[in-house]
């Protein structure tokens, strides 16, 4: 209890002791990349209009289909469509329909509209050349990439971008030095995006393009032969979070569904407080072992002095409350323990 009153005074919400002593165990760590690595706050920097409606009324379509969304990039949408004046414009969108990991589609005045990941225009079979050269060279830009169009043409290229968090690098520097052997990144972003802020991050094991039930199976992967724990923020990564050994939930982006599942939840969305967690947990776990076997020795020494009738009212009193005082008094160290 004072491991768990310690991690929640430096912004450590850890639903439990058992979660905690998982924490001092981990071998491996797997993050999620939008929200989690990253700000989760992305912005529209490249609009490219191919052809159909004009530009403002493309803009107007895609704030109407991604306002039913939750995802990140759909919010960055709307917000773009709001600066460049067609948010107000943007007409009702009915039927709407999210497809997870890839997109959305919704028929906005009558019309059947899609709006995701090239992976989703690719699944309904456009082929579309320009838009493939505008893909590709964004997408080595380190930008994600949406597109906009109906299920039989490609309207417009959107791109967004979002910002690493400022203290990813430090928190993956650090979790190395504690001996964590093996850190992952998992996303359903594309490889191109996902790989540039790996490097950003300084993470070399990326597995990107991941449906949600893909990164459960990414995690029962590393569990066979680690102890993980996978840090995520979104309804997609709840899965990967229950079947990890300790589910992480970034507190302020983080949603309720992620929240709910998380074993432990960092305050703040402070990547730092990952390996301050770490050590706490391999700390209180030292004086775990160090209170048991002071205990044992106490008490072992107790009995030894019965038999030669050499254990006087005192020591007995030493052996009860002496002990209980000092396995507190050691267990009390845990309160200096500080973020870093």
């Amino acid at each position: 209890m004072t491991a768990i009153g310690t991690a929640a005074r430096n912004g450590v919400l850890v639903k439990g002791g058992i979660h905690l002593e998982e924490a001092g165990r981990l071998t491996a760590i797997a993050f999620d990349k939008t929200g989690t690595l990253t700000k989760g706050e992305p912005v529209v920097t490249d609009f490219i209009r191919l052809r159909g409606p004009d530009a403002k009324e493309l803009a107007a379509v895609a704030a109407a289909v991604e306002r039913g969304s939750q995802h990140p990039l759909a919010a960055a949408v709307v917000r773009w469509a709001a600066e460049e004046g067609a948010g107000a414009e943007a007409p009702k969108a009915e039927d709407f329909l999210s497809i997870t990991g890839k997109g959305a589609k919704a028929v906005v005045n009558g019309t059947p509209y899609l709006i995701g990941s090239p992976e989703l225009f690719g699944e309904h079979g456009i082929a579309d050349h320009e838009a493939a050269m505008h893909v590709s060279r964004l997408q080595r830009e380190g930008k994600t990439v949406i597109l906009l169009g109906t299920e039989k043409k490609i309207f417009a290229v959107l791109a967004a971008a979002d910002q690493i968090r400022r203290d990813a690098k430090g928190a993956i520097r650090r979790l190395r030095s504690l001996g964590i052997r093996r850190i992952v990144m998992l996303t359903g972003d594309n490889p191109e995006t996902a790989a540039a802020v790996g490097r950003q991050a300084g993470i070399g094991e990326v597995r990107a393009g991941l449906l949600p039930h893909q990164k459960l199976e990414a995690v029962k992967e590393l569990i066979k032969t680690h102890k993980v724990a996978m840090v995520g923020d979104g309804i997609n990564d709840a899965p990967a979070l229950a079947s990890a050994t300790v589910g992480i939930a970034m507190g302020a982006a983080g949603t309720d569904t992620a929240l709910e599942t998380a074993d432990i939840v960092l305050m703040g969305d402070d990547l730092a407080k990952l390996p301050y967690t770490v050590r706490l947990s391999r700390k209180a776990l030292r004086i775990i072992r160090q209170n048991v076997a002071f205990s044992l020795l106490i008490k072992l020494a107790a009995v030894l002095l019965i038999v030669p009738g050499w254990l006087t009212l005192w020591m007995a009193v030493f052996a009860d409350m002496g002990a209980t005082l000092i396995v507190t008094l050691n267990a009390m160290r845990l309160l200096g323990t500080k973020a870093e």
